[in-house]
């Protein structure tokens, strides 16, 4: 049969059709998922906004995070509908070489400070002469002790943020900045005089919580590290983080107090301050119209001592003329305005008799001199202990039992002695020594070359076995809920638990545990249902939970990702060790020794059959042994396009290879994607042959997992 010419076979027209609908029920899928996004968009900002801005949360973790999830998955699945300003997008990009610089339009200038109120009085004086006897008001604010950003809104979006610098240049720290919860991407539109207000800059602090500084001090311990000086230099570190994925791990708050726009003409601060919360800036909730500065001492003496109550610090009050005009009236001199000051509070100080110096002792063995006081109130609180640091602290300020001390609460959270008076020294005072731990073992202290901590290196020190498995079962380690401090010390005092291996004996001592003050069949089954729910916690978490000297949470997953099984780990050399991004000398010593201690391999041999997670996930499978990957190093440089690189890293470990951040003279092979980075020079530099993704994936077929 012949074909007429211009017309379709019928399997033409049906498969025409069916390609028909199927465009027409992806794109009826896709703007479906484009009205739910931005619904989802909508409600995690409000959430935010509840969470962060107000503290007041309107939904559980649980249903906030369902939210997040769903955003992520449709966002996956259709990439094309993401953008800057969506909440999934708060931590992105790779970690940055420096930091371009920005130009300030609008200087950011200093505040001339005072500590006197006739300085004050002087201040209000001027400002009543510069304004020629027009009437005029202030506004008084809280000064948060953080550290001051420039935040720019085009169209309502957040689009560049940066810092202070000289006043004039600061740096651009738009995608750290990006991270902070309480920054909203997007703002509430605004009306002003019939305006909306779309393209502005807001200027304000970046802060922490004490209860948040607090803990990041008490983590930084116990993995053995130096603890933060204060909650505004953790804050001013953070921002100049290179990473953004690490800037988005400290819980940096943002307090807003300026609003600049070309749009409108603004008029008063007050205003700008209501026009900030309606967008969804959080600002401080506690400012204060002045009339009279009889109105600002008030306001002054009222937050010296309701600051004690305060969850975040202060270091004193700002004052400002409310109007915008009258502020350009008296302008500026010597980069700070006439129209504003800051009075600052002076450190609170006391006197009183250290009664003794004891000492604590971490997990890791290092001690902690503590000064036991007379207690004195000091800044809303009794005080009756204040950290000493270390040996050197004591020495410089020649600090000795029995002494008069000056106890300070300035900028520091934590009280510290900061002198001592002299004239009141008792003649039998002497130089305090460190000699033994005062665990029962009285083991003499050490102090490694060049540092300032003195540690006891007894394996069997209770305190340290305390501490450690305190650490072990702690909820960011291996979360066993029942061994808190309290069951932790009876069970260590009882003899049923001498070291983190012993934990998973207890199952063997149920009849004597039932037995026990406070326990019962429920409180032991509970206890020995979450001891065998811990072994399904993750690889990296396990290394952490070890307690290893100077390794946290985030060193923990560096190693895991580097060397994902214990026993690779406890293979690798401190050059191996070093040339792991992140990993200095002083981390890859430390691991290095831990896993050549004999008592140490002992325990996680009996972790390992405990059934412990001695391996990445990835790794539970056998790994092969022989074939060109096994006992090779690899190294990636560049992006794969058949993988993703984390597969192409499993693929390798299964072969029985090993995969390093770093190009070293013990890399065996660097594989080059598209797009490489300095490691191919590096390589080139050292002799090190490359491998394509082509001869890759050739290899990878050539050498099957058995």
């Amino acid at each position: 049969m012949v074909e007429q010419p211009g017309l379709f076979k019928e399997s033409e027209l049906s498969s025409n059709d069916s390609k028909r609908r199927r465009q027409q029920d992806n794109e009826r899928r896709r703007r479906k998922a484009e009205k739910r996004i931005q619904e989802l968009r909508e409600l995690i900002r409000l959430h935010d906004y509840y969470y962060y801005v107000e503290a007041q949360p309107r939904i559980s973790d649980r249903e906030y995070d369902a939210l997040f999830e769903e955003l992520k998955r449709l966002e996956s699945e259709f990439p094309d509908l993401v953008t800057p300003d969506s909440p999934t997008q708060r931590v992105s990009g790779e970690p940055l070489k420096e930091f371009p610089h920005v130009h300030h339009r609008i200087p950011m200038l200093s505040l001339n400070n005072t500590y006197s109120r006739d300085e004050l009085r002087e201040f209000d004086r001027r400002v009543r002469e510069g304004l020629e006897g027009e009437p005029y008001q202030y506004v008084a604010e809280l000064k948060y002790d953080g550290v001051s950003v420039s935040l720019h809104y085009q169209d309502g979006v957040f689009v560049l943020g940066a810092t202070r610098g000289d006043g004039v240049t600061g740096d651009d720290i738009t995608q750290n900045l990006r991270t902070i919860r309480s920054l909203p991407l997007r703002v509430q539109t605004v009306q002003y005089h019939s305006v909306p207000l779309r393209t502005f800059e807001v200027r304000g602090e970046i802060y922490l919580l004490v209860e948040d500084f607090l803990r990041l001090n008490r983590e930084r311990e116990e993995a053995g590290e130096r603890p933060f000086v204060s909650p505004r230099n953790l804050a001013a570190g953070t921002l100049k983080l290179l990473d953004p994925r690490e800037v988005a791990k400290r819980p940096l708050r943002l307090v807003c107090y300026y609003l600049l726009t070309d749009e409108v003409e603004l008029q008063f601060q007050s205003e700008n301050l209501q026009l900030l919360k309606e967008m969804g800036f959080p600002t401080d909730p506690h400012w204060k119209v002045c009339e009279t500065l009889q109105d600002v001492f008030a306001y002054i003496d009222y937050w010296e001592t309701a600051r004690e109550q305060l969850p975040f610090q202060i270091d004193g009050i700002v004052l400002k003329v409310d109007s915008l005009r009258q502020q350009q009236r008296l302008g500026t001199i010597a980069r700070a305005p006439r129209w504003a000051i800051a009075y600052k509070y002076e450190a609170k100080k006391a006197t009183t008799i250290l009664r003794d110096i004891t000492l604590q002792v971490g997990r890791t063995g290092k001690v902690t001199p503590v000064a036991e006081l007379e207690p004195v109130f000091l800044a809303g609180s009794t005080i009756s202990r204040a950290t000493l640091h270390n040996a050197d602290y004591i020495a410089k300020l020649d600090i000795r039992i029995g002494d008069t001390v000056i106890v300070e609460r300035g900028g520091e959270v934590i009280p510290k002695i900061t002198g001592v008076v002299l004239e009141k020294r008792p003649s039998t005072a002497k130089p305090f020594v460190f000699t033994a731990c005062p665990c029962p073992h009285r083991q003499p202290l050490y102090r490694p070359p060049g540092e300032v901590d003195y540690y006891c290196d007894h394996p069997e020190c209770p305190w340290q076995i305390r501490r450690r498995i305190e650490h072990f079962a702690s909820r960011r380690a291996m979360d066993i809920e029942g061994l808190g401090e309290r069951s932790v010390d009876q069970l260590v005092t009882a003899g049923f638990l001498r070291t983190i291996a012993d934990i998973y004996d207890l199952h063997r001592h149920r009849d004597e545990l039932v037995r026990l003050e406070r326990w019962g069949e429920k409180s032991v089954e509970n206890l020995l249902t979450a001891i065998e729910s811990s072994k399904r916690r993750p690889y990296h978490r396990f290394l952490y939970a070890l307690g290893i000297r100077f390794v946290g949470e985030e060193i923990a997953k560096i190693l895991a990702a580097a060397f994902p099984s214990i026993d690779s780990l406890a293979q690798a050399s401190q050059e191996e060790l070093t040339s792991i991004q992140g990993i200095g000398e002083r981390i890859a010593d430390s691991v290095y020794r831990f896993f050549r201690d004999s008592h140490q391999r002992e325990i996680l041999e009996r972790l390992r059959r405990a059934g412990l997670p001695l391996a990445a996930e990835h790794l539970t499978h056998p790994v092969q042994a022989t074939g060109f990957f096994a006992g090779k190093t690899f190294v990636f440089t560049g992006e794969l396009a058949a993988m993703p690189r984390e597969r192409a890293r499993a693929e390798i470990e299964r072969r029985g290879g090993r995969v390093t951040d770093s190009v070293s003279r013990r890399t065996d092979y660097l594989i080059v994607g598209a797009n490489p980075g300095s490691k191919l020079q590096k390589a080139r530099q050292l002799g090190i042959p490359q491998l394509d993704e082509e001869k890759f994936l050739a290899l990878l077929a050539e050498n099957p997992v058995a």
